[in-house]
């Protein structure tokens, strides 16, 4: 299953880049996102969209793999791993009815 700094490892290989050149790009250290990549660090949401738009990727299935990361990075230990899921997709839709009423 493809992590966040998978998709853009591979994304950066297939056009033939080097670290260098994409941190130029994006203005973002050339180890930090060598620490991405590799899932030592968790970048922004800004981040990740100007990932996107820098190698052409979808922005939403970007953002929906990063999120998935954070949250299977959160709870992989709990044994109640489907439960927990249920109620947070409860909760925020709750919370995005609430947004959406204001």
């Amino acid at each position: 299953m493809e992590t966040f700094g998978d998709k853009i490892r591979v994304a950066r290989e297939s056009k033939g880049l080097i670290l260098r050149q994409v941190a130029s790009s994006l203005d973002i250290d050339q180890a930090i996102i060598s620490k991405f990549e590799r899932g030592e660090r968790k970048p922004s949401k800004e981040q990740v969209e100007k990932f996107a738009e820098f190698y052409h990727l979808d922005k939403n299935q970007l953002i929906t793999t990063w999120l998935s990361d954070q949250i299977a990075h959160t709870i992989y230990e709990e044994n109640n791993i489907e439960e927990v899921l249920k109620v947070a997709e409860e909760k925020a839709k709750y919370l995005k009815a609430i947004q959406d009423e204001k």
